[in-house]
Formats: C-alpha cells, structure tokens, sequence
C-alpha cells in the first residue's frame, strides 16, 4: 500500500515574487513614489498569498443566500454573503482599493498603484473585484455628472476608508429584450410631482447585488426609442429603515463561476430615483463606468493568469514524474513558459491603458493620448479576456487529474476566468466598440504610441521584432482603410481578428519596451524571452480570410 502523498502548492508573498509587477513597477515609478507605495503592495502581497487564499480554499463550498421572506411573512430580500467577501469589503476599503485613485498621492501614477493592488488582491478574494470595479465607475461618473448634490450625497461614502461608511454600487443596464443591445431597455421612469420619479420594470442581470447604491438606465415617460432616449438614474437599493427600496429580488443566478459574487434579476415597483444629469442619451452617460470597469476586468484578467501560473510553477517544483520533477522535463517547462510569455504581454497592455487612465484624470493627456485611450480600452479588455481564459486552461491541465478536482480550488479558477471576456461586453461586442473608437483619425494614434515605445529598442532580436510588430500595423491601417469607407459588413466581419491584432502588436511592443529597460536595468534576459516568445505564438491574426467561406460556414443548417 502506497504512503506517498503529493503536497499541494504553496503561494508566497504575492508581490515579492512577482518578478514582472515589480520590474514593470521599477521602470514606470520614481523612487520616491515606490518607497511610498512599497509598504501597500508588501502588505497586499503578503495577504493574498497567505491569509485570504487559506480562507477562500476553506470557504470553497461557500455561496451567497437570498431570504426573500422572514418569518412573518414580510419580503426582506437579503443576501448573506461569504465570510470571505465580508473580509475582503473591510480590507479594501482601509487599502483605499477605491480611494486611492480620488485622493491620488502619487499624481497621475495613483492608478497604477490602486491597481497594482487590486492585481494582488482580487484572485484571492472570490471576485470582489467586481463591486470595487462598479463603485469606481459610479464615482467617477458622478464627479464627471457635475451634480452636486448627488456628489455631496455618495462619493464621500464611494471613496471611503472607513469599512463602517464604505459603499459600494451597483450598476445596472441589462435586461432580457436587449442584452448588449441596452437601447432596447424596457424600464420606465415616470415622475410625479411632489414624489418625483419611479423607476419601473425588470432587470436581467444585476451584479453584487448587496451593493447599497446603482447606477442605471431608464426610459423617462415619453421619450424616444433606442439609446438616446434612456437615461441615467441614481437609486439607493434600502430605504431608511434597512428595507427594500420598492426592488424585489426575483431569484440570483445559478451561473458556471463568480458563484461567490451575488448577481440577481430585479424587479423595479416604483423605485425612487434621481436623474443623474439630462433625461436623454444615458447609454453615453454611463459609458464612463464602462470605461473604467472594463480597465479593471483587464486588469482581473491579469491576475487571474499570474495566479494560475504562480500555482502552476510551485506544483511543477515538486511533483515528480519519469524520475523528475515537472519543472525539469523540457516538454512541460516549454509549455508554461509559452503561458508565462501570454502572462507578460497581457499585463503590460492592460497596465498600458492603466497609465493612460489616470494621465486623462489628471487632465495630462494631449488629445492623442485621449484617443489612444478610447482605442486600447476595448482592445486590453477583449485580448486580456480571450488570454485569460486560455491561459487559464492550460494551467489546469498542468496539473494533470488534480486539475479537475474541485477541492484543489483550481476548477473555480477557470470557471471565474471565462467571464473576463463576456462581462461589460463579449470579445464581438468590444470590437465593434474598438471600431467607433477609431473613428475619422484611424490608427495614427496607435502608430504614434507604438512607434515611440518601440523607439527605445536598441537590442538586436528586439529591433527584428519591432519591424515585425510594425509591419502587422500596417497591414491592419490598410485592411482598415481598404474596408472604413466601402464594406462596412467586411469591416464588422473582421472586427474581432482585426482588434486582436491591435492588441497583440500593442502588447508585444510594450513587452519589447520591458524587455530593453530589463536587460540595461536589471540585467535580465526573462523579459526579452517572453517578447520573443510571445511574438512567435504570432501577432497578426488578419490574415486573408474570405468572407463568403465564414457565411457559408456560419449557417450549417
């Protein structure tokens, strides 16, 4: 009888051995501003790979609870959530995972660290991320509202640090008739005089649905149809009395991961609700929130990948197979280095679009940057979405069998992975979004950047590279421009490949960038490794597709 029992893999400090974070960090940050915010990433590091990551492989059978009724018959609808979420509400809101980025110590450089932190905590704290993403929306969507009271009213709490004043925010669009097509929403807004407005209708999809306030969109009475003639209404989901706020909670979803994070179909009877700024063009209103949720998806995107292979080189350390351990058999060594390369141009794009974030809030961003911005925040989230799920993927299977076992904890992480490219837009629906960012002044802000961040390599299989990734621009300027102004179903047909193609050569840059500094900073030749890795799996995915196969393809009736 065999004795023999594997030991799981162990996590270590999570900032501490994150080689790329901490290199990207050393490159992009002054000294003074790392000594400033080195303290908070030890700390989050050291949480995330100790404490919070025993307690969710502890909780892992553990679901939120809806109790519609109490026992006296009265609809209460409340959800009682994980101890885990409990926990991780308080440590956010006293590491300023909100905060951070409105008292902004390090300038235009707060983002980068808000969500560096955010980096290390959101894989050990069941996608908490989410409500900290929606309530960073909503905060900045009111300040840029203008309305004051409302501002006054919320974004104290929003911003707090206080875990016992802290709020978090919903935001709800989705309903059954429309999906990604919000225009088709059917609430209605109806005011009346001395009470003000009711909000009335169903919501399909509403996420951390504990959240004390949204952000959503309704039809004023009489207003036109499609997107313009929604608008953006600010609710308070309790009254004062802790009630319900005239929102029934119909049932939460029974969805294939984020199972932790509780996500319901509302019902509106009457809503009390305060029009944010006009009674028109709400879809354009709360596209600020969805500027900055998509940021941080790109960014739990991240996170999820480093986690998976964080787990995936500690077991390939000590498992032993055919007389060695994982880490020394050159086929599974190649095959988590190729993920690793996947890691590393993923996080430089999706902390790319972190920069540019916070350059624009700090009114620092030339109107080039401003349109780069518009273009790379679709294009991170969408590339860093598909990258996840597939790197993801890959990680369970290094693990053999043990990767199938959910009480190893690893099946959770594919499962939460694979909604990064379906929330606040599938990959389909962030192309075509990708190509009205583009707009009249096609890819010279893309070129621009590109070209200027590939200026900076002076090593010789870099400047190859940089030939390469600049060649895959061109190639997709000219598509572009071959299909803008002529074949518009030829430009949607290919929006997907052609978006993906932006990403991979923006990121492959950016790596390349990385890649330079390393070798003259740190004397590392890793990052280099994984540009050219990366570079291999390819960049260009255009290609010369004929659309009349993809129709015929497309319908196998």
């Amino acid at each position: 009888m065999s004795s023999f029992i594997q030991a799981p893999p162990q996590l270590g400090n999570q900032y501490a051995d994150d080689r790329v974070l901490r290199g990207y960090l050393a490159r992009t940050l002054s000294e003074e501003e790392m000594r400033s915010a080195a303290p908070a990433l030890e700390r989050m590091g050291a949480a995330a790979g100790g404490e919070l990551y025993a307690q969710q492989l502890a909780e892992r059978d553990l679901e939120p609870v809806l109790e519609q009724w109490d026992a006296w018959g009265n609809r209460v609808d409340r959800i009682t959530v994980t101890p885990l979420w409990r926990r991780a509400e308080e440590l956010a809101a006293r590491e300023g995972l909100v905060a951070l980025a409105y008292e902004a110590p390090l300038g235009r450089q707060s983002r980068v660290l808000q969500l560096a932190l955010a980096y290390l905590f959101t894989p050990s704290t069941d996608v908490y991320a989410c409500p900290l993403a929606m309530t960073d929306g909503a905060a900045r969507t009111l300040l840029a509202s203008g309305n004051r009271a409302l501002i006054e009213r919320a974004l104290p709490r929003l911003t707090s640090r206080d875990p016992a004043r802290f709020w978090t925010s919903g935001q709800w669009m989705t309903e059954a008739i429309g999906g990604s097509d919000v225009g088709l929403a059917e609430t209605l807004a109806h005011h009346t005089p001395g009470e003000g407005w009711r909000l009335h209708g169903r919501k399909w999809f509403t996420s951390a649905i504990t959240s004390q306030m949204a952000l959503t969109l309704a039809r004023p009475e009489g207003a036109g149809a499609g997107g313009k003639g929604l608008a953006m209404f600010y609710v308070e989901t309790r009254d004062a009395e802790g009630r319900p706020n005239r929102i029934s909670i119909d049932r939460l979803k029974d969805k294939l991961g984020t199972r932790k994070l509780p996500t319901a179909e509302l019902t509106l009877e009457g809503t009390p609700a305060i029009p944010v700024g006009e009674l028109a063009n709400g879809v354009r209103a709360i596209s600020t929130v969805l500027n900055i949720t998509r940021t941080w998806n790109a960014i739990a995107a991240i996170a999820y990948m480093r986690r998976g292979l964080a787990l995936a080189r500690a077991y390939a350390k000590q498992r032993v197979a055919f007389g060695a351990p994982l880490a020394q058999q050159p086929l599974h060594a190649d095959t988590l280095a190729g993920l690793q390369a996947e890691f590393e141009a993923a996080f430089h794009l999706a902390f790319c679009v972190v920069e540019l974030l916070g350059r624009d809030e700090a009114a620092q961003a030339s109107e080039a940057q401003q349109a780069l911005l518009r273009i790379l925040t679709p294009v991170a989230k969408l590339t860093t979405g598909r990258q996840s799920v597939a790197v993801v993927s890959e990680v369970l299977e290094a693990f053999g069998g043990a990767g199938y076992l959910e009480d190893t904890g690893l099946p959770a992480l594919l499962r939460d992975a694979q909604v990064f490219s379906i929330w606040e837009g599938t990959t389909n629906v962030l192309a075509l979004d990708a190509l009205r960012a583009i707009g009249p002044r096609g890819l010279a802000p893309l070129a621009r950047e590109v070209g200027f961040i590939l200026g900076a390599v002076r090593e010789t299989q870099l400047l190859a590279l940089s030939a390469r990734i600049q060649g895959a621009l061109e190639m997709a300027e000219a598509w572009w421009l071959k299909n803008a102004g002529s074949d518009h179903r030829a430009l949607e047909a290919g929006a997907r490949r052609f978006a993906l193609t932006l990403g991979r050569s923006t990121a492959a840059a950016l790596l390349a960038r990385q890649a330079q500094w390393s070798l003259e900073h740190e004397q590392d030749r890793r990052p280099l490794a994984a540009a050219l890795r990366f570079a291999a799996a390819g960049i260009n995915l255009l290609g010369d597709i004929d659309p009349s196969l993809s129709r015929l393809l497309a319908d196998d009736s």
